[in-house]
């Protein structure tokens, strides 16, 4: 059993439980899905808030790196001066992007195959239930689920997008990578939930759904963070015009 796996187990005892007390694997799906967004929340704020900084400290660092260009020494010594004045850590956005990811494959990992991990006689006939208008869970939903999931994929993606962006900034690699993850992504995931589980599915379109909320309070965020930072900037520059 790989490490998704390991995790799966678990999600797997908490929608056994789910369905226990609510009587619809459907149901109990999105209750989780729910529940582990909830929980994955400071991580996305976190990740979130790490980007804004670096996002913040681009000019800055732009300038160093055109300054100390012939002096790679130099140059490093003075971005780790910069991160420390602005109490940046680069590295701050990794660690919930890697635990976000092992949540999710082992969730992945439980609805694409849940008869390896849904032992009780009960959870083997659940997954096959109906739900709306989709006849069975196990079986891959045509289009309508495949294209919710799409469209919130892309919403979610363009949101993110937006806050990545900041006015009067370049085309760069950056901003070309994400166009193709925000019109590739969700064709790709499309096809995929096409080909799954209606229930893997119906997560993935739930957690989208969901994400896109958070992409916009994330939103709200950055855009308070941006104008403290602006208002500091001003109150320095009048503090410095008046020592003059």
């Amino acid at each position: 059993m790989n490490i998704f796996g390991i995790l799966a187990q678990p999600l797997a005892y908490v929608l056994t439980g789910l369905y226990n007390v609510i009587g619809s694997y459907g149901l109990a799906l999105i209750i989780l899905t729910v529940i582990i967004k909830l929980l994955l929340y400071p991580l996305y704020k976190k990740q979130i808030l790490s980007t804004a900084g670096m996002t913040e400290l681009s000019g800055k660092m732009q300038a160093i790196q055109n300054k100390y260009k012939d002096d790679k020494e130099k140059m490093n010594e003075k971005i780790s001066e910069l991160y420390k004045e602005e109490g940046v850590n680069p590295m701050a956005g990794c660690l919930p992007m890697i635990v976000q990811m092992i949540v999710i494959m082992g969730l992945f990992q439980l609805l694409r195959y849940p008869l390896t991990y849904l032992t009780s006689e009960k959870m083997v006939f659940a997954i096959h239930e109906s739900f709306l208008w989709i006849n069975d869970l196990a079986q891959p939903d045509p289009w309508i689920l495949p294209v919710l999931a799409g469209i919130a994929t892309f919403i979610s993606f363009w949101l993110s997008s937006q806050m990545g962006s900041m006015p009067g900034q370049a085309p760069n690699q950056s901003n070309a990578m994400m166009n193709v993850m925000k019109y590739g992504f969700p064709i790709m995931i499309v096809w995929l939930a096409k080909t799954y589980p209606a229930g893997l599915a119906w997560y993935w379109f739930i957690s989208q759904f969901i994400q896109i909320f958070y992409n916009i309070r994330f939103a709200q965020i950055r855009r308070k963070l941006r104008e403290e930072s602006e208002a500091k900037m001003k109150k320095k520059k009048k503090k410095a015009a008046r020592s003059m």
